[in-house]
């Protein structure tokens, strides 16, 4: 209990609105008080205790609500047993690039059309975004990681030794090198598709995905030995493209994704008004198709139970090893499928040069010396070291030397007998059998190869690099075959049903409603990284898809 002294003029009316007290309550602690209105000056009045009076005021302030619901990782996950009772519009099989252009695509265009989408991926959550944009990554922990979370790819080891499967939420777009050059427009001229369809579909892949030639800007490293090149003859030679967001953080609007991954595509894809259901840990064994028509993926989870999941639309992602291994298993065959796979022939050159030809601010090597006729190959220079890029966190020690290093990737002929097989006495934990890789390099390849070493020679004196070993391996050496990741052809788009397993919008031969949207779909690859013209691709089909679910309207090419 509290005693107030009533001031002059004080009644119990003003005491009660002073001290913001009820008056009923202030009376029944004063009964010998008449009136509240009587003037009461230098009395005593009883008040509530403070901790009655503290408590009556927040318990007359609403309890605010903490909800109770979350979701068990990053990105909304659907189980496979609900999955299976929903009939999808389409379900996409793979999240690599090409899923995952799929997904954002036809979230984009079916706003509130009350389509149903699911995709699914055979692998688990790796990581959230593309590996360098984590500030704990450098080159030598992002190699060690990846061949930590990859796997040798079985079937291989003959012919074919350097190739590794990574299964992963994202695919191999969490660990790419983001060089995102069109193809040649040589290699494109022969393709099944319009060049100025392919121009659109370049144009809407680069703006969602980026793409930019700004990443090596200012940076005198790069600079000075373009100059070099250039006053050589090297007129193709250029800053690298690359799929990097360097626009400025500002209003709040946090640019997190720097470098370009398919967990980019999911991002804009669930913020869209279009919902999707995502499954992990799901791995496809199975499509069923009836009377040539798609009906339906049979999906097992990793304790090894089955699930149907229906569909009217499938859309295979699931690499240019696994979508015709899934595809052959399931019954589904043609004369193309699984044959002409192709890859670049890789090689690498490491050299130095004086760091007192450079001003104290370096910066990192970026350039790109594309294919001419004359030179079927691409050459790609990076530095420091191994890489065009390193975190702000890291120490760079100055040194009385830099290095560089070359990447080239040399054309490489689509031969039929360059394929994938299903070996029947082989079969994975799930009951599919593995593949064999059958992959040589053609005579003309070899050509390619020789050239590729002394262009790399040529190169490097062009721009006063020293060629020289580097950590035990030569100064040029030629990897194993399948090291580099640009496994494509196996599913080849095309006009001929003879040399292409799909048609030109990536629809499988004799099965409707069954699409294929990843590198096998690429019927040659030039000497660029395929990626973006699979991302493209992968959206106009996409397209295609939302333009054969409508009736008697036309689809409206949307450049965001």
């Amino acid at each position: 209990m509290k005693v107030w002294v009533a001031h002059e003029k004080d009644t119990l009316r003003t005491i009660a609105n002073k001290n913001h007290l009820q008056l009923e309550e202030l009376t029944a602690l004063n009964p010998c008080i008449e009136s509240p209105d009587q003037n009461i000056a230098g009395k005593p009045v009883y008040l509530p205790s403070l901790s009655d009076f503290t408590m009556r005021h927040v318990d007359a302030i609403p309890t605010c609500t903490v909800s109770t619901d979350y979701i068990n990782n990053w990105i909304p996950l659907t189980s496979l047993e609900d999955m299976a009772k929903t009939d999808y519009d389409v379900l996409i099989v793979g999240t690599g690039a090409g899923g995952g252009a799929v997904l954002w695509r036809l979230c984009e265009q079916w706003q509130k059309q009350g389509k149903r989408i699911g995709i699914i991926d055979r692998g688990d959550m790796v990581l959230q975004s593309h590996a360098r944009n984590i500030p704990t990554m450098n080159g030598e922990r992002l190699t060690k990681y990846f061949n930590y979370v990859s796997r040798p790819l079985p079937g291989s080891a003959a012919e074919y030794p350097g190739a590794r499967q990574l299964f992963a939420l994202g695919g191999r777009t969490l660990f790419w090198y983001t060089f995102t050059m069109r193809m040649h427009l040589s290699d494109l001229m022969k393709w099944p598709i319009p060049i100025d369809e392919l121009e659109t579909y370049y144009q809407i892949a680069e703006q969602t995905m980026n793409v930019t030639g700004e990443f090596t800007t200012e940076s005198s490293y790069t600079e000075m030995l373009l100059n070099r090149l250039w006053s050589k003859g090297y007129a193709t030679a250029e800053k690298i493209i690359m799929a990097a967001d360097l626009t400025p953080q500002s209003y709040g609007r946090v640019h997190t994704d720097v470098f370009y991954s398919s967990i980019s595509f999911f991002a804009k894809a669930l913020n869209m008004l279009t919902p999707f259901d995502l499954a992990v840990n799901a791995r496809a064994v199975q499509i069923l198709h009836d009377q040539g028509k798609a009906t339906g993926v049979k999906v097992m989870s990793r304790d090894k139970n089955s699930y149907i999941l229906k569909a009217k639309t499938i859309v295979l992602s699931a690499s240019t090893f696994e979508t015709p291994r899934l595809l052959l298993h399931s019954g589904i065959k043609s004369r193309a499928l699984g044959h002409y796979l192709t890859n670049h022939s890789f090689m690498i050159g490491t050299g130095t040069m004086s760091r007192t030809e450079f001003p104290a601010a370096l910066g990192t090597l970026g350039i790109m010396i594309s294919q001419t006729p004359e030179k079927p190959y691409q050459v790609l220079m990076a530095g420091p070291g191994d890489f065009y890029w390193y975190q702000t966190y890291e120490v760079k020690p100055l040194t009385a030397e830099v290095g560089a290093t070359f990447f080239c990737y040399g054309k490489v002929e689509s031969r039929y007998e360059n394929r994938i097989t299903l070996n029947p006495y082989k079969l994975d934990e799930y009951g599919v059998p593995e593949i064999q890789v059958h992959f040589s390099f053609s005579e003309e390849d070899q050509a390619v190869i020789r050239k590729m070493e002394e262009g790399i020679k040529q190169i490097a004196s062009a721009a006063g690099i020293i060629l020289i070993s580097r950590n035990g391996r030569p100064a040029i050496c030629l990897m194993p075959r399948g090291d580099l990741h640009h496994d494509s052809g196996t599913c080849r788009i095309g006009d001929d049903p003879l040399t292409s397993a799909a048609d030109q919008y990536g629809q499988i031969r004799g099965v409707s409603g069954l699409y294929v949207a990843d590198n096998s779909a690429l019927p040659s690859i030039g000497s660029e990284n395929p990626t973006l013209t699979t991302v493209a691709l992968s959206i106009r089909t996409a397209d295609h898809i939302v333009a054969n679910s409508r009736s008697n309207t036309t689809l409206s090419i949307k450049i965001t």
